[in-house]
């Protein structure tokens, strides 16, 4: 209180800052859109309201998280009696596609057949590991689906049984059903 703070949501910080304000020591709100992180470093700021969904940008610009003013979600809401229900599911399958991708990656690596049942234990998918054949037949690619939470020790066990070219990659969306 009674400093500068930039930010895109000027009522809702000066409702925050005021039960903190001595008398004589407003706080001064800039009203900012676009990149409001910089405004500190800029020297237009002494602190910044913004909406923050992983702290990345924010930490990048030296600034650390000092109090939650309030938390939110995005929700889509359909109208019970909408003219046009099937394109409210598709929207609805897109960002849960979307948000399960955000949850899941791609492991694809490179196995010998004699440590093909090992890896698969690690690796056993959604529904089950891709398996296909090499040009060396002794060998097999694997790709499979893996929780985002667990894929660096998941990269590591496959190391651990001899599977080599190991390969993560992200996901921009999908349909994997329930």
């Amino acid at each position: 209180a009674g400093k500068r703070i930039a930010t895109s949501f000027p009522n809702l910080t000066r409702q925050f800052f005021e039960k903190f304000e001595q008398p004589g020591s407003a706080t001064e709100i800039r009203c900012i859109s676009g990149s409001v992180e910089a405004s500190v470093g800029l020297g237009l700021a002494d602190g910044i309201v913004d909406l923050v969904e992983t702290g990345t940008t924010m930490r990048a610009a030296g600034l650390d998280e000092v109090s939650v003013i309030m938390k939110s979600q995005a929700v889509l809401i359909a109208n019970p009696h909408t003219k046009h229900p099937e394109l409210v599911e598709v929207i609805r399958k897109r960002f849960m596609g979307y948000l399960m991708a955000r949850s899941w990656v791609m492991i694809t690596y490179n196995v010998h057949r004699m440590n093909k049942k090992r890896a698969e234990e690690i690796t056993p998918g959604k529904t089950s590991p891709s398996v296909m054949p090499l040009e060396d037949m002794n060998w097999v690619a694997v790709s499979s689906l893996v929780p985002r939470n667990k894929a660096a020790s998941v990269m590591d066990e496959l190391e651990a049984v001899g599977a080599r070219d190991i390969l993560l990659t992200s996901l921009l969306s999908t349909r994997m059903g329930s």
